[in-house]
């Protein structure tokens, strides 16, 4: 008797195993990975940029400059190039439907243009004398641009929440918040006192977000998502003429992307 009840203890723990184990692949397959392009729009809050140019006796700083984005998407957006217009892409895996937890790579082409024709309060040290005095950013004294990309590169934290599920999942709509960090990837283009820099890409600094997003999801794969993050950019080491500049600001960005979804 003794002998058929261990027989029995050691079936129960094998079936007990082995459904553990089935449950833990399903819920591995249920995962699903999701692509999306789509363009966006930036509203950016007032900084300051603080221009170091050693050899020439230069410290000063742009004192609460405005800057705005150049949409590019608002007009003869079919006549263009994919990238030219701002633009936003996003690969994501969530780990399984049940938890709806994900990771997301998000990057967002923004371009941050100095307002044309602001008076400009600039203070410090010019050819080693003080000045505390304005400037117009008129294109001859000041140009400050960001066009190419102000370009926010984050690794984000995704919690997705269903809202609705109808027609056997044919329709779905869903909430998700999303929270990342990740580096900037400036295209510095600029005039300092009337003084070109060469223009190009740099690892530039670091940005964080937060994101909500609805997303409405059809047939189960083709989905369209609106999207409003607020972003904190921290730019370093900025290339300007015999010299570097610093600068942060805060930005507000709306993007519609469209997009896919696959099971694995």
């Amino acid at each position: 008797m003794r002998k058929y009840i261990l027989i029995l203890v050691a079936l129960v723990i094998s079936v007990s195993v082995f459904a553990q184990t089935e449950k833990k692949k399903k819920i591995v397959k249920n995962g699903s990975f999701y692509f999306s392009w789509g363009y966006n729009g930036e509203w950016y809050t007032h900084s300051d940029i603080h221009v170091s140019q050693p050899a020439l006796n230069n410290n000063f700083t742009f004192l609460n400059v405005t800057a705005s984005d150049h949409k590019g998407w608002d007009h003869e957006v079919f006549s263009k190039a994919l990238t030219i217009p701002q633009y936003n892409y996003r690969f994501g895996y969530f780990f399984n439907e049940k938890q709806d937890w994900g990771l997301e790579i998000n990057f967002d082409h923004t371009k941050y243009v100095l307002d044309w024709g602001q008076p400009v309060h600039v203070k410090g040290t010019i050819s080693g004398k003080s000045v505390d005095t304005t400037m117009a950013a008129n294109g001859t004294s000041i140009i400050w641009m960001l066009n190419n990309g102000a370009n926010f590169l984050q690794l984000n934290l995704v919690k997705k929440f269903q809202l609705l599920d109808a027609c056997n999942s044919k329709i779905q709509f869903d909430f998700l918040a999303k929270a990342g960090v990740g580096p900037v990837i400036p295209h510095v283009e600029n005039t300092i006192l009337g003084q070109d820099n060469t223009p190009h890409f740099q690892f530039g600094g670091w940005n964080a977000d937060l994101d909500g997003s609805f997303r409405l999801t059809v047939f189960k794969h083709v989905f369209l998502e609106y999207q409003s993050k607020v972003v904190y950019g921290r730019y370093f080491h900025l290339q300007v003429y015999d010299g570097l500049a610093d600068q942060h600001f805060g930005c507000f960005e709306m993007a519609l992307v469209l997009g896919g979804t696959f099971k694995f």
